[in-house]
């Protein structure tokens, strides 16, 4: 499951581990740039996303830079397939590192505590700066959209893989899921307002809710 998610999100220009050794420290400057521009979109927000700003934060040359990026847009679509692969790649390392102790009963748990654990991290609040800036922004939103579709494309397509009991339950599924993100990002953007009570308590709603819907109790045609 892991190998085809990942596969299917793979950024664009990573693949095999180049061959040559000039190849593989492009391929390593790539990235750094592309690490560097995460943490300038996350500290900064969108507007602070320059080719610029990326340079003086690794300390490379304009013209390492330019050969790289030209522009500022081919950072950021960079920047985008990057953030989306990164969110992936980190939720199924907890998730299945957590799963492979647990029992079937405690999946549904493992799997709604991980993807939590996933929207507190870097990766998702560089997701979140550039969904919002999407909004507003077409040009932005001309690379961010398609990528967000085949993220939640591979995201739905492969859940059943993880939950198989889910199998005749396709439906519920994917209502479970999009239930899920979307009361974690509520709670995520609501946590300073919230605090850790409040937010525990729904915690525990979330989790009873789940189960009706794995009952076909809620959300039923």
């Amino acid at each position: 499951m892991k190998t085809r998610m990942l596969h299917a999100m793979l950024p664009a220009g990573l693949g095999e581990e180049p061959a040559r050794w000039q190849q593989q420290k492009s391929a390593r400057t790539r990235l750094r740039l592309v690490e560097a521009a995460t943490d300038c979109l996350v500290e900064g927000g969108y507007s602070r996303l320059t080719t610029q700003a990326v340079a003086e934060r690794t300390g490379i040359s304009r013209g390492t830079m330019h050969h790289h990026f030209p522009t500022r847009m081919e950072l950021v679509s960079a920047v985008v397939e990057h953030v989306f692969y990164e969110r992936m790649r980190l939720f199924l390392e907890d998730y299945l590192s957590e799963m492979a102790g647990g029992s079937e009963a405690d999946l549904l748990k493992i799997a709604t505590d991980a993807h939590w654990r996933s929207v507190r991290t870097r990766e998702f609040s560089a997701y979140l700066e550039l969904a919002v800036a999407a909004r507003t922004d077409s040009e932005l939103d001309h690379f961010f959209g398609p990528v967000a579709r085949r993220f939640d494309e591979v995201w739905i397509g492969e859940m059943i893989e993880s939950f198989p009991q889910w199998r005749h339950q396709w439906d519920q599924m994917k209502l479970a899921s999009d239930f899920v993100s979307a009361i974690h990002v509520g709670l995520l953007l609501e946590q300073p307002v919230y605090g850790e009570e409040r937010i525990t308590r729904l915690h525990a709603v979330t989790g009873q809710v789940l189960r009706l819907i794995y009952a076909g109790t809620v959300g039923g045609q």
